[in-house]
């Protein structure tokens, strides 16, 4: 591939210090961008990712899917004269699954216990009933 066909990019870290420049090809992958941040993380800094699924990329105001490629990531208005970009490097760690227990109504009004394992992703409706406990007692 041509040295002009490839993409300059840094990602800025939540302390204003850089990673990078790097040159990538316009097929390179969010995800692979995700590892290599990862590896070249400073090892001196408080927060730090465990994992390339604990990074998000935030370019031009939007959080990057792991299946876009770079070249679907350069600004719509054109290439900047003599400069790369840069992108965000966020650290949002995987939610960890809280467990909780509780009554639940079934149709006859009767409370059944119940275990709920979920993270914060999980969508739950609101019940327009409150749970009752007083039957199982």
């Amino acid at each position: 591939m041509p040295e002009e066909d490839l993409v300059e990019l840094k990602f800025r870290l939540y302390d204003g210090s850089d990673i990078g420049p790097f040159r990538y090809s316009p097929a390179s992958t969010v995800a692979m961008l995700k590892e290599r941040v990862l590896s070249e993380w400073p090892k001196d800094k408080k927060i730090a990712p465990k994992s390339a699924n604990d990074v998000k990329l935030i370019c031009a105001g939007k959080i990057l899917e792991n299946n876009m490629t770079v070249g679907q990531c350069k600004m719509p208005f054109g290439d900047l004269p003599n400069g790369g970009i840069t992108m965000h490097a966020v650290v949002q760690p995987s939610l960890t699954k809280a467990r909780t227990e509780g009554v639940l109504l079934n149709d006859d009004g009767v409370g059944v216990p119940v275990r709920f394992i979920a993270t914060s992703e999980d969508i739950v409706p609101a019940s327009r009933e409150p749970l009752l406990k007083t039957e199982l007692e």
